[in-house]
């Protein structure tokens, strides 16, 4: 059982940067997978970025890639979401998701993969 507190999100002119941080429960943090999420109002919860137990891997969507960094800090139980280049289009909710079990790397920008999630933070960028 884990539970993800995100914070961070605001208000952001269009090419500013703002750093998302999700504080994780417990002392298994290091053995999830994490992930950054975000939903649109009317649109469906789209993967963002991924995050591998120890950090080695990360794996990010097309249309964050060269722009959003996620990293983690296992002995802070944190993860992170570094967004610069803010568009007008990061416009959403953004949540965080740890995954207890990744049999193949590849599928972690799927949802179904994590277990658990954290309410969302919501961040607005402005033109």
């Amino acid at each position: 059982q884990v539970q993800l507190v995100e914070s961070g999100g605001g208000l952001v002119q269009a090419g500013g940067s703002l750093r998302l941080s999700c504080a994780a429960s417990g002392r298994t943090f290091s053995t999830y997978a994490m992930g950054w999420f975000r939903q649109a109002p009317g649109k469906e919860r789209e993967f963002v970025a991924a995050i591998s137990r120890s950090g080695g891997r990360t794996m990010y969507a097309d249309s964050v890639k060269g722009r959003f960094t996620i990293s983690r800090d296992n002995a802070k139980n944190t993860v992170y979401l570094q967004m610069n280049s803010l568009k007008p289009e990061d416009t959403a909710v953004y949540y965080c998701a740890a995954a207890a079990v990744t049999l193949t790397w590849r599928v972690i920008i799927a949802s179904s993969q994590y277990d658990y999630w954290g309410q969302g933070t919501p961040v607005t960028v402005s033109s």
